[in-house]
């Protein structure tokens, strides 16, 4: 990318927090590809080598307003880890960088991804590649510049090697798919080639397809009816995230492709296709999933794509799935801190990280995987990590999507960022990152759970490799994605792959790819349980009762009765299991909790399952609260209101006092989109109970659906209630 080019992109970036939110786009787009053809094999193509005009700082180009950073705690950080991963080690070799193949950087970050084929694994650094073969590690092709692919092509993808290359495998069909865009010069383009075969040295087929702005930071997702990219897009400002569906069938037959685009407003922030690990399909007709994240929620769409009758294809959503509360890691910015310097490297905490790997289980659920980097409350920053399932919800199956766990990684004072998370065929999920603080170099590390473990939860981390070096001389960028992936022949094997440092210094960084392999994944597997319990936290009042759910899941066939024991249940009160055991090794029982003459406080409750053998368990929180002289309750109606912008909406809020509460009730709403007004008459509600009006007025505020939450305060109590304005 031209230098001005992109400081004037992030200057320009700056500015967008001042303009009204853009639109999100109804319709699609549609257009066919500017140019395609057939590249002689690879092996035959002499490689180019990267630019040689000096080292070019790629600049960040945030997608999220900053929120400040607070020291807040994670409610769902883990500060300790179990045992150590149990991992079976297999390839480990250098990847492109410093040094290593001859290669050596012009460019930062390397943007360090890759992928696992048949019998190869493709590496992209910003701004070249290679090709080993997977089993020895031997070197087939490379280290060559990203453009090297396009000679011979014309236009803008021949000529220019600007970089956020992303390496795929379709597992479906045993195709490679490489891509880069194209942005030194307009029109802006995505540079797209499907490899003809497994073998990634061999012929291509090769495509051009034009976008209406910048094009930044592509990521890819396989599905079965098309090749998904998801952009943030920029103009003069981040005009917001961009959904495409690329005609994969066309693009592997090397026929004239189409693109149909969904654009969204920039009220939302970077998004992910969902990308498929393993042999077993999604549901016959199941959409495409995009995910980005909000206030402490996750959002989540769904492409249906018609190459047929493009103009009948869609993009639903969001559904807003509520996640434990976080800060952003380093507000978006910089503050990973090294050791022996005091720059700081990037967080990317704006965004989720690369991938979005979903996976279609046997036994029918599907699960969908992701992280971002957020700050801990404690100083440093960890792994956020999310399980979702059901995510086809009610238009293909009954129910919702679900956040099933989550957790952040941070057990210790080490600064963890830039994760890439998968799934094997077991269930077994890893996520790999770097490590860095004023301690130690960055470093690669992984850590990983199998699902025998409580949910949420992850096991002691591994080491990739430790860094020699810390990044110097006025040098930010670190990383922008890294790459976990899954091999498709075993369906076992993990392959991680980021950068790490040598030695200090700057436009210097090496890689590291890494192969793992968990246990008894392929393998006959043993018959084993899990134990979860909902919610995680109950508050009663002293002398009062509470319960929780917990569940037993029978794993790959277990079959034996489990028996249910609590411990932490304070002095004073009591704990009972109904039903208990569990028979046949699957089940719920309540777990009910008096709390008598208990302490008031916070108490840490251990649940324990065993079999006689195998034991599993999973912890709650019990509050027990002082008994007051009364409360009230807040509600409000109708939970959802539609209106056209520009319009008011009204919705009656009501406070009911219990116990003889008596004090006035103050109103507040949260989450009034810019560019909209809200007030309550009237305000306070006296004496405790009554009615108000909430009136918003939509003003310019920009077409979607934005969750409100009404906030009543009074005689020392805080109650709330949420409501959904709707805006078209």
């Amino acid at each position: 990318m031209n230098r001005r080019m992109q400081v004037g992109l992030l200057v320009a970036c700056l500015a967008v927090w001042s303009e009204a939110g853009v639109l999100a786009q109804t319709a699609p787009e549609v257009s066919g590809d500017i140019h395609h053809d057939v590249s002689p094999p690879l092996r035959e193509i002499a490689p180019l080598p990267p630019k040689a005009d000096g080292h070019r700082e790629r600049p960040l180009l945030l997608t999220h307003p900053g929120r400040p950073v607070t020291n807040q705690q994670d409610p769902v950080v883990q500060t300790s880890a179990g045992p150590l991963v149990a991992t079976t080690p297999g390839l480990s070799i250098a990847g492109v960088g410093n040094g290593d193949y001859g290669f050596k950087p012009d460019a930062a970050p390397p943007d360090t991804n890759g992928a696992v084929g048949a019998t190869q694994f493709v590496q992209w650094v910003n701004e070249s590649f290679a090709v080993f073969e997977k089993s020895t590690g031997a070197k087939l092709y490379g280290p060559a510049a990203g453009n090297t692919l396009w000679s011979g092509f014309g236009g803008g993808c021949q000529t220019n090697n600007d970089g956020d290359p992303i390496a795929q495998y379709d597992k479906i069909n045993n195709r490679w798919i490489m891509t880069q865009f194209s942005v030194s010069t307009t029109p802006y383009l995505q540079c797209v080639a499907v490899s003809q075969t497994s073998d990634a040295t061999g012929a291509w087929n090769r495509y051009s397809f034009a976008q209406p702005n910048f094009n930044d930071y592509p990521k890819v997702g396989v599905w079965p009816d098309a090749y998904y990219l998801s952009f943030n897009m920029f103009s003069a400002f981040f005009v917001g995230p961009r959904a495409c569906a690329f005609d994969g069938a066309k693009m592997r037959a090397g026929l004239a492709a189409t693109q149909v685009c969904f654009q969204l407003g920039n009220s939302f922030g970077s998004l992910l296709p969902s990308d498929l690990d393993g042999s077993t399909l999604p549901p016959a007709g199941s959409p495409n999933f995009f995910l980005s994240f909000g206030t402490n929620s996750l959002n989540l769409w769904k492409f249906h794509v018609n190459f047929t009758t493009p103009s009948s294809s869609s993009f639903t959503g969001p559904t807003n799935l509520p996640v434990a509360a976080f800060n952003t890691a380093c507000n978006g910015g910089s503050c990973i801190p090294q050791l022996g310097t005091s720059q700081k490297l990037d967080s990317l905490g704006d965004r989720l990280m690369y991938r979005l790997a979903y996976r279609h289980f046997a036994d029918g659920h599907e699960s969908l995987a992701v992280n971002h980097s957020v700050n801990t409350g404690s100083g440093n920053v960890g792994v956020r990590w999310y399980e979702l399932r059901n995510p086809t919800g009610s238009t293909m199956a009954a129910g919702t999507p679900v956040v099933y766990q989550q957790g952040t990684f941070a057990p210790d004072s080490n600064y963890r960022w830039m994760g890439s998370i998968a799934m094997d065929q077991a269930g077994n999920m890893a996520v790999g990152y770097s490590v860095s603080s004023g301690s130690m170099n960055p470093a690669i590390r992984f850590t990983g759970r199998v699902p025998a473990d409580p949910l949420g939860t992850m096991q002691a981390e591994n080491v990739i490799i430790n860094g020699t070096g810390s990044q110097t001389s006025g040098l930010s960028r670190w990383g922008d994605y890294s790459s976990m992936g899954v091999d498709p022949v075993d369906d076992c094997t993990l392959w991680y792959t980021t950068e790490y440092l040598k030695s200090s210094g700057s436009f210097n960084w090496s890689t590291w790819i890494y192969a793992f392999k968990f246990p008894g994944c392929g393998g006959p597997a043993t018959p084993d349980f899990s134990i979860s319990a909902s919610p995680s936290s109950q508050s009663v009042v002293q002398g009062n009762s509470t319960s929780y759910t917990v569940t037993v899941t029978a794993l790959n066939g277990f079959s034996n009765n489990v028996s249910l024991s609590v411990s932490g249940v304070p002095s004073g009160a009591s704990a009972g299991f109904s039903p208990n055991p569990i028979l046949g090794g699957s089940g719920s029982s309540t777990l009910s909790v008096n709390t008598g003459t208990a302490a008031t406080g916070t108490y840490t409750l251990t649940i324990t399952g065993t079999d006689g053998i195998l034991s599993h368990t999973a912890t709650v929180t019990l509050i027990i609260t002082a008994p007051s002289a009364g409360d009230f309750s807040i509600s409000a109606s109708p939970a959802t209101v539609v209106v056209r912008k520009g319009g008011t909406a009204k919705y009656t809020v009501t406070v009911t006092p219990s116990g003889g509460f008596s004090s006035d009730v103050t109103l507040t709403v949260g989450g009034v989109p810019s560019g909209a007004s809200a007030g309550f008459s009237p305000n306070p509600i006296t004496g405790g109970s009554g009615s108000s009006t909430l009136s918003v007025s939509t003003g310019s505020a920009a077409l979607a659906t934005y969750p409100l939450t009404i906030t009543g305060t009074g005689g020392g109590k805080t109650h709330s209630t949420t409501v959904n304005l709707k805006i078209h």
